[in-house]
């Protein structure tokens, strides 16, 4: 009864007309972003994000939050019909969903996208419910000690889950450790790293990171291919899926909308993930394996239930922990801390307004999106045609303008452009900005925890062996790290045995 008055509550926060209209222009920005292909939701909400500093902590939460499930839903439109995927997560329904478009049944796979992804989304948002509220509880019992091992574990999984090289991955990450330790010593009050510059005394800015990274990186990455995008010219009818259509989609929307919760909640656990290991089970699963790839409907259901799922499980570390496990968890982090917001075990006790403000608006994004996808796919379809040489200057310039006008500082938008140069590098050289980020937002909270932890041992580092929880943790991390070396050795071993 008690989740239920909470329930009522949120729906009654999220239907107050700013916050309504917030929800519908932050899912409606969100599948436009989705069939787009470019920018992606990271970058948006990075360009994005200081429109939310004049507005509500639960308003601005509703809005971001808007925006990359929605892209979740868009990204499906151009993977289907153009065989590009909008967003990395969702790469895998290019596999079948094109080859469904190529056979006359766009219709279909698009419809099933939706209904999908809508169905997860809502399954989903029951978990999120259910089990926020008792994992905060657990995690008050922790102290310094347990919260910083928390947190070495959480960079472990960023770097373990790595889509590339793992030694990459700890690299970015240590590079976003620095970074986070630029500015004003909280304990000492010493400057640290700021190379005499007065604007750095507060720290490198979450913004200027986050803007250069994704929105001037994907900028530069872009300049060398402005071609044209080539959309699938066939009729789209049928957009609501036959009896037999749900019978072969009912069990992997259910299986996916699960598989993309679990993995969601593991910090380092990706919506690109969720997807690959949905459409990896379906495939394990089906009497007819052969017909994935060749316009399995699936292998379009299983992975878009998935990956809008997997955001969903995020959230749930990011409110009970304070641990964010993915970038634009991270964002949202960001977010609410500029608000003056610490996320973590008492964010809910303590706001529990932005909370179940945030569930109830995903339950009514859901529903709105169910009804902006299906009518206006021929819409998303024309805008798919907009050159890369008008929308790539207007990038350029959201981000200048939304870096600037945070602290009215040049030296934010130098550094937002030299990290678009980083950002642009490490694609080329193939180094993930993930754990750059997660590392960024984390460093801080690691160093407070770290040095507490010290300051209550007197600085004996014994206190993280001793208590029971904070030694299983950092064995798990160090399990991970020498698992994955010793895995990448014997690989390293077999490819040279082989040449």
């Amino acid at each position: 009864m008690e989740v239920l008055s909470h329930v009522m509550n949120g729906f009654a926060a999220s239907l107050e007309p700013v916050n309504l209209l917030y929800c519908f222009i932050g899912v409606l920005l969100g599948t436009l972003v989705g069939v787009l292909p470019g920018i992606g939701p990271s970058g948006t909400i990075s360009i994005l994000l200081p429109l939310t500093f004049g507005i509500s902590p639960v308003t601005s939460i509703i809005f971001l939050a808007g925006i990359y499930y929605g892209a979740m839903y868009g990204g499906s439109t151009t993977s289907i019909l153009v065989n590009i995927p909008g967003e990395a997560a969702s790469v895998v329904t290019c596999l079948d969903g094109y080859r469904m478009a190529k056979q006359g049944r766009a219709g279909p796979a698009l419809g099933i996208s939706a209904f999908g992804s809508f169905i997860a989304g809502t399954i989903s948002i029951v978990f999120l419910m259910f089990l926020s509220y008792p994992l905060a509880t657990f995690a008050l019992s922790f102290g310094p000690p347990e919260y910083c091992s928390l947190i070495i574990l959480g960079i472990t999984f960023i770097t373990y889950l790595a889509q590339k090289s793992m030694i990459k991955a700890l690299i970015a990450a240590g590079f976003g450790f620095l970074l986070s330790f630029v500015g004003m010593d909280g304990m000492t009050g010493r400057a640290r790293f700021t190379l005499g510059i007065p604007d750095l005394l507060d720290g490198v800015g979450i913004l200027p990171l986050v803007m250069g990274l994704f929105g001037v990186g994907e900028v530069f990455k872009n300049l060398a291919s402005l071609q044209g995008v080539s959309v699938l010219k066939t009729k789209i009818k049928n957009l609501l899926p036959t009896k037999q259509d749900w019978k072969d989609s009912s069990k992997p929307i259910a299986r996916g909308s699960l598989i993309g919760f679990i993995i969601g909640i593991i910090p380092g656990g990706s919506a690109p993930l969720a997807s690959f290991a949905s459409y990896a089970l379906e495939k394990r699963f089906s009497k007819h394996p052969e017909k994935f790839g060749h316009g399995a409907i699936e292998g379009v259901a299983g992975p878009e239930s998935a990956n809008n799922s997997a955001f969903t499980g995020g959230l749930v570390t990011l409110f009970s922990l304070g641990i964010p496990p993915t970038v634009v968890s991270a964002l949202l982090f960001a977010a609410l801390m500029i608000h003056g917001i610490q996320p973590g075990p008492l964010l809910i006790p303590e706001h529990p307004d932005i909370f179940w403000g945030l569930v109830a608006s995903m339950y009514i994004g859901n529903i709105m999106l169910l009804f902006i996808n299906i009518p206006l796919i021929g819409l998303w379809v024309r805008m798919l045609k907009v050159p890369a040489r008008v929308m790539l200057p207007l990038i350029l310039m959201f981000c200048i303008i939304g870096t600037y006008s945070v602290r009215n500082s040049l030296v934010d938008v130098s550094l937002m452009m030299f990290f678009g140069v980083v950002g642009y590098l490490m694609e080329k050289f193939e180094y993930e900005p993930a754990p750059l980020v997660l590392a960024f937002v984390l460093g801080p909270l690691l160093e407070n925890s770290l040095k507490q932890s010290l300051k209550i041992s007197r600085g004996d580092f014994s206190i993280f062996f001793a208590r029971p929880l904070s030694i299983t943790l950092l064995a798990i991390a160090a399990f991970l790290i020498l698992s994955q070396l010793i895995f990448s050795k014997k690989k390293n071993k077999i490819r040279l045995e082989k040449e």
